[in-house]
């Protein structure tokens, strides 16, 4: 049976008292509000021929903030009273101290709905998923006598939230997500290799135990860990490098997105301080962030502030013209919010983050970028890597590239990790490619301790002079 509508006005305090609470909050304050929460997820784990974890959590809460400058109070609670409320609202009114505060215009109202608020957890039985994950094991292991352990995930989560601002005004958010990964383990000669394929977003479930989805990603999952069967140690040394389009966008995200969002540049921090009209990047670059996507995962029809989403850019044709911004960076900057004000949860509060970065494709073929290489890598596949925000410097490695001498596509490499900086990537860029992507939807972030899904993007890239650290004499 599905669950009722989170509607906290109607079932815990009255909305008059919220109010009055909130405002006696913030007066005196710049800025603040009610944020309340209910979310509740799903995950089962296939491996190797059983369930092996089937996993529910349900949790509500609420926070309430108080923004006075520089400074935020903030408290959070778990029990929805009005004894609860009440408390956090002296802890949150500390920030403000003896007020003097001038109020900040409320977020633009918006009727955007990017994705469905049908529940994607009851919206399925526990039955047929469990046959789903069944199926996609069965259908690996007949694919290919190689295969050697399968392991497949299917998770849902519905994330319920109402923001309620001093003025009165509220707004409500209903917001899904969904997803399903496959992880193929192959042998051969006594060799192992791991291959792995997912994604999702903000849709129901349906279309993701549809058979021709979750076999397309089966297959993807094997391709990879039989590319890998066959890999050679990767070189070392400064070489040109192809990234491919989707996925690989994780290095943009991590290695430039960061870089870009208000917080970091206020402060000084980001290695795009202070460079704002500038060109920080190769002519024709162009970046956006943009939550408007529908059914993207890193897409919100408002952001954990109550701001509509948008389709910010970032840098246009090299230049850098616009930063990520909550509301309280923005109106430190003196400019406009951006809808990027997220938090991980009600016991979070808000800070400028990603949605769906990507950069835009250009005129180039991806077959004429891989020809331009003399001796250098084609990565087409990320795993994990570090980023140091404040220079840029990234190292990241690979789980799927390709040798390139002369043009042609050689034997794959393993061990191969991408090392550099965003700030000279950037400049070091080549040649864009027509055939831009978003990722599958996988990409969640982490930022100071907390997480929230994202999409990445890109087109294939050819970025001269990059480091490669590998194994190979």
């Amino acid at each position: 049976m599905a669950s009722a509508p989170f509607r906290p006005f109607e079932t815990t305090f009255s909305r008059d008292v919220a109010l009055t609470v909130l405002r006696a909050a913030t007066d005196g304050a710049d800025d603040g509000e009610l944020f309340l929460e209910r979310r509740r997820s799903e995950a089962l784990v296939f491996d190797d021929g059983r369930l092996r974890s089937a996993s529910y959590d349900a949790s509500e809460g609420f926070g309430l903030r108080a923004v006075r400058g520089e400074v935020t109070g903030y408290g959070h609670s778990t029990e929805m009273s009005e004894a609860a409320l009440r408390r956090a609202s002296e802890t949150a009114r500390l920030a403000v101290g003896e007020g003097g505060g001038t109020w900040a215009d409320g977020p633009v109202r918006t009727n955007q709905k990017l994705y469905t608020d049908d529940d994607p957890i009851d919206g399925v039985s526990f039955p047929v998923k469990i046959d789903t994950l069944r199926e996609i094991d069965a259908f690996a292991r007949d694919l290919d006598a190689r295969v050697m352990q399968v392991s497949a995930t299917l998770a849902a989560s519905l994330q319920e939230v109402e923001i309620l601002r001093p003025d009165g005004s509220a707004v409500r958010d209903v917001r899904p997500m969904t997803r399903v990964n496959v992880s193929v383990i192959v042998e051969e000669n006594g060799r192992r290799e791991t291959g792995t394929a997912g994604g999702g977003g903000r849709i129901g479930l349906d279309g993701l135990i549809a058979p021709g989805d979750w076999q397309a990603k089966v297959r993807e999952a094997l391709r990879i860990a039989l590319v890998n069967l066959g890999a050679e140690a990767a070189p070392a040394g400064v070489m040109d490098v192809v990234l491919g389009p989707g996925w690989p966008g994780i290095l943009l995200h991590e290695a430039v997105g960061h870089g870009l969002e208000g917080d970091f540049n206020r402060k000084g921090a980001s290695a795009f301080a202070g460079l704002m009209g500038q060109q920080v990047a190769a002519k024709g670059v162009t970046v956006l962030d943009d939550g408007t996507i529908p059914d993207r995962r890193g897409s919100i029809s408002v952001d954990d502030e109550g701001t509509p989403s948008a389709r910010n850019v970032l840098i246009e044709d090299g230049i850098l013209v616009g930063y990520m911004q909550d509301r309280q960076n923005a109106r430190l900057m003196g400019v406009a919010p951006t809808g990027n004000g997220r938090r991980q949860s009600y016991a979070h509060a808000p800070m400028p983050r990603m949605t769906n970065t990507y950069m835009l494709g250009g005129d180039a073929t991806p077959e004429s970028l891989v020809s331009d290489l003399k001796d250098g890598i084609y990565a087409v596949g990320f795993g994990g890597g570090q980023v140091d925000i404040t220079n840029g410097k990234f190292v990241f490695s690979c789980t799927e590239a390709y040798r390139v001498r002369n043009g042609k596509v050689g034997a794959p490499v393993k061990g191969a990790t991408l090392i550099g900086d965003g700030s000279t990537a950037m400049r070091q860029i080549r040649g864009l490619a027509n055939d831009m992507a978003l990722d599958p939807g996988m990409g969640n972030c982490g930022k100071q301790g907390q997480w929230v899904p994202v999409g990445v993007g890109q087109p294939t890239v050819l970025i001269g002079g990059l480091t490669v650290g590998g194994s190979a004499a």
